[in-house]
């Protein structure tokens, strides 16, 4: 008669509960060193930030905003419908 349960060699659940252990721990080193990069990242104060994005609207002339830069001639304004170049069109 055999045995009610078999005794399994414990191999297969070792290998995948040790290759799940070395996934985790590679997932945390990536994680780590991103987060050590972010660290390293230069970082500016909120203040000094909105003051640079401030003096960088009011100094540079945006075309899309004539209520307040004033009409735009249409030779300067990059957005203005081309005129074709040349004297005839083949068509």
């Amino acid at each position: 008669m055999p045995a009610p349960y078999e005794i399994r060699a414990g191999g297969d659940v070792k290998n995948k509960k040790h290759s799940m252990a070395d996934l985790k721990l590679r997932r945390l080193n990536e994680l780590n060193s991103r987060l050590k990069e972010d660290l390293e990242r230069p970082r500016i104060k909120v203040s000094e930030a909105s003051m640079s994005l401030i003096q960088y609207c009011q100094n540079t002339k945006d075309f899309m905003v004539p209520s307040l830069w004033g009409q735009v001639d249409k030779r300067e304004d990059p957005y203005a419908p081309q005129q074709p170049q040349g004297c005839c069109a083949v068509m």
